[in-house]
């Protein structure tokens, strides 16, 4: 299940994004409205809920939610942008990798 997440998840919106994978969540991360969208199990299928919400492509960052460990990781394949001087799956730019830090931990870190 993939949830658009604007305001804290809730325990029951962690448990629901966790189905398809279990140990992980799947994110795509708005960095200037400052929501994602996580579940499902692939980070393009996030990333496509969130262009129907309105979001734009080139401010659609992937990454990964570990929540035992409240640690976010920055790997997907729609990171691959050679337009945005993003050669890899991994976000490259230290000033990104922060933005998404910061929205994933605000969403759906434990308080």
């Amino acid at each position: 299940m993939i949830y658009i997440i604007r305001e804290r998840a809730t325990p029951q919106q962690i448990q629901d994004m966790l189905q398809d994978l279990g140990t992980y969540i799947k994110l795509a991360v708005d960095i200037d409205r400052e929501i994602l969208a996580g579940g499902g199990a692939l980070h393009a299928d996030c990333e496509a809920v969130l262009l129907e919400d309105g979001s734009q492509q080139a401010v659609i960052w992937g990454a990964d939610w570990n929540p035992t460990s409240q640690q976010v990781t920055f790997e997907s394949l729609i990171n691959i942008r050679p337009r945005q001087n993003n050669r890899s799956m991994e976000i490259l730019d230290p000033e990104i990798r922060e933005r998404v830090t910061h929205i994933t931990t605000r969403l759906l870190e434990e308080s």
